[in-house]
């Protein structure tokens, strides 16, 4: 399956908020939003993965954009990574039904029933305007791919 393409409509999705809360893809408008695919919590690249990304957040701060990072993890996991790390990137759980906003988005690494590693940026209209599929799960987007994803909203 292919990584949703700059210009798509945000499919229906439905993930779930740290607080059990549903986050839909009506949360995804009004402001530039990254979201970070990441395959599991506690593994070694995806902590180096939040930990370099949460250096991004004041620069996205100033771009009116907002950065998440969803997993197919249960949300209690994702508190205890983002506890851990000491980070402030808010956690999206695609627990259950497993992977469906994942896989809508092309972010599913159907082989190992996680999310793949990706990154897809949805400007404020709710449009995608950039992604970005990994290789594979155990190579980490620097900071320059969400950089050149921002760009793309403003192009």
């Amino acid at each position: 399956m292919a990584i949703i393409s700059a210009g798509s409509a945000v499919p229906q999705l439905t993930l779930k908020n740290e607080d059990g809360s549903d986050f839909t893809q009506e949360d995804l408008t009004g402001r530039t939003t990254v979201l970070v695919f990441y395959p599991f919590a506690f593994s070694p690249v995806c902590t180096d993965q939040l930990q370099v990304y949460e250096e991004l957040l004041p620069e996205l701060a100033e771009q009116n954009a907002v950065m998440y990072a969803v997993s197919t993890d249960a949300s209690y996991s994702q508190i205890a990574f983002k506890e851990k790390l000491g980070v402030t990137i808010g956690q999206l759980s695609d627990f259950e039904p497993k992977g469906d906003a994942s896989k809508a988005l092309g972010a599913y690494f159907e082989p190992a029933g996680m999310t793949n590693r990706a990154l897809v940026v949805v400007g404020p209209d709710g449009t995608v305007a950039w992604s970005h599929l990994a290789s594979s799960p155990g190579e980490l987007p620097g900071v320059d791919k969400v950089r050149e994803g921002l760009a793309a909203v403003t192009a």
